[in-house]
């Protein structure tokens, strides 16, 4: 492919490359963004399936070759690439034949084009008068984040954008949400806050956490702010029961099979979304066992890793298998938190042959890895 040359031999900010020759391929797009990692210069690549997304960083000096690779095996016609003063535009016919589009752009400076310096646009802007976030110490009294508390910021307000799109899409006039394993309620306050203040819907949230003195104080808090739509009780996921079934089940790191407890609760009471961002997945790590595949429990690490994302792999097939429509997401930026991992999960009218594929995908990968995992 003789123009990506062309094209990475400016200092090549973005890159998006698309529509792929294969409908059913393995990736549907592929962004490239230049990113500061690690005090260096690096090429974040995440491709993208029909579900999630991969990451991959690639020094500058390898993407030209990459970028090819990329367009060759996958079959790619179409890159689009933002650079300092330029503007490229590859397409690449049916037959194969290249051609390529150049303009030049008004703005020359790497935020106009990537936003990298530019301050990240959120749903829960700083220096906003948002009280509980004072309280729950994120924000000091004159709105600015708190130094300690902005990767937890930055949790909070990926969680609310993906609730948010979930809220839209269950078209609700009211909803009501049960979060378990609260603790000291940042995303239950958020949560609430932006559902009633910004988008003014009715809402009713339950927060269940173990610990009496953090429930004592988010009540106070709750009635302080006089959200009336607010509570918080003590309680154990396992084996909790409601008088109103939850519309939306939320948790964000609940520890190991407390994520599963909350998963069974959802799924029994029928709840038309969970949203789960899972934490300490340890059950299926004391349990491996396989001929077949023993590479990967020669090492700790490795059998750790691959635990937790066959725990959550199971998780997610099993959930297909009651009629959710499952996808794993990235939470936060791995380098902000390695419990990047949401599942997000809403009830939708599924075909008996999906229910029955998802649920043999589940039972085929317990088997070979000897799981009895508490989701099941």
């Amino acid at each position: 492919m003789e123009y990506i040359k062309t094209i990475f031999s400016e200092r090549i900010l973005k890159a998006v490359i698309s529509n792929p020759k294969h409908k059913d391929g393995k990736y549907k797009k592929i962004e490239i963004e230049l990113k500061k990692i690690g005090g260096t210069e690096k090429y974040q690549i995440a491709c993208y399936t029909e579900k999630q997304v991969f990451h991959e960083n690639v020094e500058p000096d390898l993407i030209t070759g990459t970028v090819e690779e990329i367009m060759r095996s996958e079959s790619f016609r179409q890159l689009d690439a933002w650079g300092a003063d330029f503007f490229y535009m590859l397409k690449v016919s049916k037959k194969g034949k290249e051609s390529l589009i150049k303009k030049r752009i008004a703005s020359k400076t790497d935020e106009a084009i990537t936003g990298n310096n530019r301050k990240k646009k959120y749903l829960l802007e700083e220096n906003t008068s948002i009280p509980p976030l004072v309280d729950l110490g994120v924000f000091t009294k004159d709105g600015h984040i708190v130094s300690s508390m902005y990767d937890k910021y930055r949790q909070i307000n990926r969680f609310v954008e993906i609730a948010d799109n979930v809220v839209d899409s269950l078209k609700l006039s009211s909803i009501n949400i049960l979060d378990f394993g609260c603790g000291k309620s940042y995303l239950t306050f958020i949560l609430y806050y932006y559902l009633t203040e910004i988008k003014k819907m009715k809402v009713s949230i339950t927060g269940l956490d173990l610990k009496a003195d953090v429930i004592e104080k988010c009540n106070k808090l709750a009635e302080k702010y006089r959200y009336d739509g607010l509570s918080f009780e003590i309680g154990d996921i396992n084996g909790y029961s409601v008088k109103t079934p939850p519309d939306m089940v939320i948790t964000l790191h609940a520890c190991d099979t407390a994520t599963d407890y909350a998963l069974y609760n959802a799924v029994s009471w029928n709840a038309k979304a969970i949203i789960s961002v899972p934490c300490c997945q340890h059950e299926l790590n004391g349990q491996i066992e396989t001929e077949n595949f023993s590479a990967l429990t020669d090492y700790g690490l490795i059998k750790e890793r691959f635990s937790a994302l066959a725990t959550d792999a199971i998780r997610g097939k099993i959930l297909e298998w009651q009629g959710y429509k499952v996808q794993m997401l990235e939470f936060v930026d791995f380098e902000h938190s390695p419990k990047n991992l949401l599942i997000k999960a809403v009830k939708r009218s599924t075909s008996k042959h999906v229910m029955e594929t998802a649920k043999t995908k589940a039972e085929t990968l317990m088997k070979e890895f000897n799981f009895s995992p508490h989701t099941v």
